[in-house]
């Protein structure tokens, strides 16, 4: 739990779930929602793990430049994307992450070690830790 809360996200979901719509409450974020073809939808939207993926690459993202800088290492252009699966879990539904990790210029060591740091820093890290599988990739 944070010491003090610095900004709050706020989205209302509305319609019918994963073929509806959310919006957040500045308007700035305003989507239809659709499942994938692959889950048996028309693929006519966006969906819950395509915005958990984008919000994870990005929370990683900075993490990861933040520790860079620390370690006064030049992330220069760097890149995180993210990989979300989502699958049978027992009765229920889980998530499995994939976050790929660039820094050019810098050893492939360095760019493990780094994401690594950034692992245990970044909120989406530390949120899903012990829940999902969450790997760490540098190409």
């Amino acid at each position: 739990m944070p010491d003090r809360v610095l900004y709050t996200a706020k989205a209302t979901s509305t319609g019918d779930g994963r073929s509806g719509h959310v919006v957040s409450s500045d308007q700035r974020l305003d989507v239809g929602l659709a499942p994938p073809t692959e889950m048996g939808g028309d693929g006519n939207g966006t969906n819950p793990e395509q915005l958990f993926a984008a919000g994870y690459a990005a929370c990683f993202h900075s993490a990861l430049r933040l520790v860079a800088r620390r370690a006064k290492l030049d992330p220069g252009e760097s890149a995180v994307s993210a990989e979300v699966g989502i699958g049978p879990e027992g009765d229920a539904f889980g998530l499995v992450v994939t976050l790929i990790i660039s820094i050019p210029g810098l050893e492939r060591e360095q760019v493990r070690e780094l994401a690594e740091a950034a692992h245990q820093v970044c909120p989406y890290s530390r949120a899903t830790r012990g829940n999902i599988s969450v790997e760490l990739r540098v190409p």
